[in-house]
C-alpha cells in the first residue's frame, strides 16, 4: 500500500516475536556486530547524522547531532536513557516495540551507548505498562546471557549494562529532565535548562535521552547504510515513522509510512478504511492529545514535521486521534483539558492555574452556566499559558486542543452558552 515501510515493526507480527531466538533468526543483533568490529564511536555519530534521524518522541530534533554534544573530556561516566514512558493520550506506537520486539530496542540502546562510549543503559517505561515492562525485563535477562549485555561483548572489549525502570505512573516524567529526576529517585519535576542533558544529564553527568522507536530505528541505520535511510520520506523528515491511529475508524492500528509519501487523509481513508458507520470525518488530532486539531478540510496534509507545522499543527507522538461528525468539540477539548490539568506537576503557574482554570470554564460549558464573553476568556488563558512561559512544554501542548477547537468550532460553543451541551448525556461528566 502506498508509502508503506515497515523497519521497526518488521517483526512484531511474527509468532513469539519478543524472544531473542526469533530476532536473530531475523537478522537481530548483526547491526551491532558489524558496529563493533568495522564501526568507530564518531563515525557510528556521523552515519546517524547523515540518515538525517530525528527524534521521534515529539520534538524532532536530530538524533545524530544529541549524540555528538556528549563532551567526551569530561571525567564523569556517560550514561544513555531511553524514554519509554509513552503517556500521551492516544498514543501506543512505543508500546508495540516493547512488548514484541524488545531485543530491537536493546540493540538501539546498545549502538548509542557504543557510539557516545556510555557503559550504563536505562530503559524507562512508564509504570502502566505492566506486559511492556515484563517483556523488556526477560529480554534483557536473555541478552546479558547471550553475552550481548555486560563484560566485553561479542569479544570486542566494549561493556555495556542495561537496567529496566518502571515509572509511577505520571504523565510529566515523559518530559526527558523529569524523567531525570524520577530516575534519580526524586519527584518527577522538570529542569531549567541549560544545562541540558547531553553535558548534566543522569546523575550531572553527560546523558543521551531518546525515544523508544528513536532508539529503533538505529540498528537499520547501520545495516542498511545512512544513504539508505535518507532516501525513504523527504527530506528533512527522512525515514518511516510509526503511526498509532485510533477513534472513530475502521481499522484503528498501528502503521509505518514513509514520512512525506501519505497524506492524512490517505492514512484514515486508504489504510484505516475510512471513518466507522458510513460517517463522515470531522476532526482530527494528529500527533497526540497536545497538537492543535485539524478540521475535516485540512487532512491533505503530507504526514512529515515541515508539512505539518504549515498547517498549523504538528507531528508530535504520531498519535492520530479521529472524530466523526457525532463529536462535540466542547467535550473533547474537556476531556484533553482535565488530562492536563490532573498530570500538571505544579512547578510553574501558568500551567498549574492555566489548565485548571481552563478545565474550570470547559466544565460550565457542558454542564451549563456558561456566559458567551467566556469563549475569549479562554483564548486569553491560552495566550497567558503559551510562548514558553513554562520550564517544560505541557502548557504549550495543553493549549493546542483548546485554542484550535475554540478558532475552529466556535458555533459549537456559542451552543453551549448557558444551556450546556446540546448532546446531554453521561458523556459530558468528565471526571478524573
Amino acid at each position: 500500500m502506498k508509502g508503506e515501510l515497515r523497519v521497526t515493526t518488521a517483526n512484531v507480527d511474527r509468532p513469539r516475536s519478543y524472544t531473542l531466538d526469533v530476532y536473530r533468526e531475523h537478522g537481530g543483533y548483526r547491526s551491532l556486530e558489524k558496529a563493533l568490529k568495522e564501526i568507530k564511536p564518531d563515525d557510528l555519530i556521523q552515519m546517524v547524522k547523515d540518515a538525517g534521524l530525528r527524534g521521534r518522541g515529539g520534538a524532532g530534533f536530530p538524533a545524530g547531532m544529541k549524540w555528538g554534544f556528549v563532551p567526551k573530556s569530561i571525567p564523569k561516566p556517560r550514561y544513555v536513557v531511553c524514554n519509554a514512558d509513552e503517556s500521551e493520550p492516544g498514543t501506543f506506537k512505543d508500546r508495540v516495540i516493547l512488548e514484541r520486539d524488545p531485543h530491537l530496542l536493546i540493540e538501539g540502546c546498545l549502538l548509542t551507548a557504543y557510539a557516545v562510549e556510555s557503559h550504563n543503559a536505562y530503559i524507562y517505561i512508564r509504570g502502566e505498562y505492566g506486559l511492556p515492562i515484563r517483556r523488556v525485563t526477560r529480554a534483557v535477562e536473555e541478552a546479558y546471557q547471550a553475552g550481548y549485555l555486560g563484560k566485553n561483548i561479542l569479544g570486542s572489549g566494549f561493556d555495556c549494562d542495561v537496567t529496566v525502570y518502571a515509572g509511577a505512573g505520571a504523565y510529566i516524567c515523559g518530559e526527558e529532565t523529569g524523567l531525570l529526576d524520577s530516575l534519580e529517585g526524586k519527584r518527577g519535576h522538570p529542569r531549567l535548562k541549560p544545562p541540558f542533558p547531553a553535558v548534566a544529564g543522569l546523575y550531572g553527568a553527560p546523558t543521551v535521552i531518546n525515544n523508544v522507536e528513536t532508539l529503533s530505528s538505529v540498528p537499520a541505520i547501520v545495516e542498511k547504510g545512512a544513504d539508505w535511510f535518507k532516501s525513504t520520506g523527504v527530506a528533512n523528515s527522512t525515514g518511516p515513522r510509526i503511526f498509532a491511529v485510533s477513534g472513530h475508524v475502521v481499522k484503528p492500528g498501528i502503521y509505518e509510512l514513509e514520512m512525506g509519501k501519505v497524506t492524512l487523509r490517505e492514512l484514515i481513508e486508504d489504510h484505516c478504511g475510512g471513518i466507522r458507520g458510513g460517517r463522515k470525518v470531522k476532526a482530527v488530532i494528529p500527533g497526540g492529545a497536545s497538537t492543535p486539531i485539524l478540521t475535516a478540510d485540512e487532512l491533505d496534509v503530507p504526514l512529515d514535521f515541515e508539512s505539518l507545522q504549515k498547517a498549523g499543527t504538528a507531528m508530535g507522538s504520531t498519535a492520530v486521534i479521529v472524530m466523526d461528525e457525532t463529536t462535540c468539540m466542547v467535550h473533547a477539548a474537556l476531556v484533553l483539558t482535565e488530562f492536563f490539568a490532573h498530570e500538571s506537576c505544579g512547578q510553574c503557574t501558568p500551567c498549574r492555574e492555566g489548565t485548571h482554570w481552563t478545565a474550570k470554564i470547559l466544565r460550565r460549558f457542558e454542564r451549563g452556566g456558561a456566559k458567551r464573553e467566556e469563549i475569549d476568556v479562554l483564548l486569553d488563558i491560552c495566550s497567558e499559558m503559551g510562548g514558553g512561559r513554562t520550564i517544560c512544554a505541557l502548557a504549550d501542548g495543553a493549549i493546542g486542543p483548546v485554542k484550535s477547537s475554540v478558532e475552529k468550532w466556535r458555533h459549537e460553543y456559542e451552543a453551549h452558552v448557558e444551556k450546556g451541551c446540546p448532546q446531554k448525556g453521561e458523556l459530558c461528566e468528565v471526571e478524573w
